[in-house]
């Protein structure tokens, strides 16, 4: 699968541009605050219909402006070919595939996979369990549409039992009826665990393996912590999580909220000395991150039989040379890869030989012919105007 090419209107600082990519490297170039991370952020946006920065689609439009568009077009392993539409106005959100408006979001975000790195996924080591949570939904919803739906489901039931346990004190509180919403509620836990756990165990397979590839030291791996231990998910687990619910049942009437449940659960990276959070400098963190999201596309790729697009948001920052050509030599001819960097500096030419170098200034953009392209990885520098 690969993004063949791109239309961004009123996206960000971006008036519109046009973009057609190389099914391998597209590398862009520019200053801070050029429109590099825009570029990205719209990509992702066309696939998953939000943005990976903010949660107020608003803030994508373009100052001045009504709405932002993106439109691109995709082309599958059998080379078919889809045209994607998202847009963002005062009226909400519209996606469309080829011309058809698509009413079920499960429906099309399923349609390009898409796998990103930003420095802000830094916070998956940092930040609070709401934010592993978060990257792990959206990784999981990419390959199984279904998992979206038992995920919007859950939120659904566990609003209702929320709301329903803040009348237990009451005289209408209906025991009946909580058992009902608490079973529904089991029954998705199971569902939900089984999904997240096998993507995990997945991931696990692969990503110590990458990060050596990338590193050549430590180990790493991914251990997930939800309602019941890990080695029960695969035996009695809807009668472990049965006992949990019963035993937090006083709690939960006292407390008025679900105590438990796979909104809590969490997953942690970590290598033999512990907690890469706590142990890894900057840098090894961004290569553990970088393993994980790399350990993602082999996972999508394996199970959907379609290779995702890739894109790389800052990634050289804070790296050594070694890491830097270590990263580029990763990807072979059957990934395409989006990376920005503020130059090239120190990287190896024989890793540019199927890429596309774009200079990005003021939203604007340009990307230089075939013979501009060698001529610049020859002689070091990017295209410029």
């Amino acid at each position: 699968m690969y993004l063949n090419e791109i239309c961004i209107k009123n996206f960000r600082n971006i008036e519109k541009i046009n973009i057609k990519f190389l099914k391998e490297k597209n590398i862009f170039i520019g200053k801070n605050a050029q429109g590099k991370t825009s570029i990205l952020e719209s990509t992702y946006f066309l696939a998953i219909t939000k943005s990976h920065r903010t949660n107020i689609d608003s803030n994508l439009i373009r100052n001045g402006e009504k709405e932002a568009k993106v439109v691109g077009e995709i082309v599958n392993n059998e080379k078919e070919k889809d045209k994607l539409e998202i847009s963002i106005s005062d009226q909400g959100k519209k996606a469309k595939i080829n011309g058809e408006k698509i009413n079920k979001l499960s429906n099309y975000i399923s349609k390009l996979g898409v796998v990103m790195f930003s420095p802000d996924d830094l916070e998956i080591l940092k930040g609070s369990p709401s934010v592993r949570r978060k990257s792990l939904n959206i990784s999981i919803s990419q390959i199984y549409k279904e998992y979206l739906v038992y995920l919007n489901l859950y939120n659904n039931i566990l609003k209702q039992r929320n709301e329903y346990l803040k009348k237990s004190k009451s005289k209408n509180f209906d025991e009946l009826y909580f058992e009902v919403i608490t079973e529904k509620i089991i029954q998705l836990n199971i569902k939900i665990i089984i999904y997240r756990k096998k993507f995990i165990d997945n991931i696990n397979k692969n990503i110590n393996k990458i990060y050596k590839k990338l590193l050549g030291e430590e180990t790493i791996k991914i251990k997930y912590e939800t309602i019941i231990k890990e080695e029960q998910v695969d035996d009695n687990i809807e009668e472990e999580i049965k006992k949990r619910f019963i035993k937090v049942r006083q709690a939960e009437m006292f407390q008025q909220t679900t105590l438990v449940g796979i909104h809590r659960d969490d997953f942690l990276i970590i290598s033999e000395k512990g907690l890469v959070s706590e142990y890894f400098s900057q840098g090894l963190q961004k290569i553990a991150i970088l393993a994980l999201k790399l350990s993602e596309l082999i996972t999508y790729e394996e199970i959907k039989g379609e290779t995702p697009i890739i894109l790389l948001d800052d990634i050289f920052s804070e790296l050594d040379n070694i890491k830097k050509n270590r990263i580029l030599k990763y990807f072979n001819k059957d990934t395409q890869v989006f990376i920005t960097t503020i130059d090239l500096k120190n990287i190896n030419n024989k890793y540019f030989k199927d890429a596309m170098v774009y200079k990005i200034k003021e939203g604007k953009i340009k990307n230089a012919t075939k013979e501009e392209r060698w001529k610049n990885i020859i002689m070091r520098r990017t295209y410029k105007y």
